[in-house]
């Protein structure tokens, strides 16, 4: 599981760092960038399934959409959630439900992050590889 994991050298991990972000540089950091291409493709099918209402908005509001949709929306962010803690290893999972609050509220933000900075990805006429 860890070996398909890209290395992000910028996620550094120190002696003197909280379990939260050590956990996040270690394990949230690799998975979500490993799975970036999911995520901008499940934003697309939750455009889509609300209308494409996104479309019609100025590029501030649909930052503003991303970040809502998200916070709002319970079962698309335990989707999204699990599309990560799927890529967990069991010490991992142990780890992360010691603090999972925490750790969610982390994950759910490098989410948002990831989304808003491929806006351009999720246009409508982009097509997702």
């Amino acid at each position: 599981m860890l070996d398909i994991r890209p290395l992000i050298p910028k996620a550094r991990v120190h002696d003197n760092m909280s379990m939260e972000e050590r956990f996040q540089n270690q394990t949230l950091r690799p998975i979500i960038k490993m799975q970036n291409l999911l995520f901008v493709a499940v934003f697309k099918n939750y455009i889509q399934k609300h209308k494409g209402v996104f479309y019609g908005l100025s590029q501030e509001k649909k930052l503003v959409y991303i970040e809502k949709s998200i916070q709002k929306d319970i079962k698309f962010r335990n989707s999204l959630k699990g599309i990560i803690i799927g890529l967990f290893t069991i010490e991992e999972y142990t780890l992360y439900i010691t603090n999972s609050s925490a750790l969610n509220k982390r994950m759910m933000n490098m989410v948002i992050e990831r989304l808003k900075d491929r806006l351009q990805l999720l246009e409508e006429d982009v097509l997702v590889q």
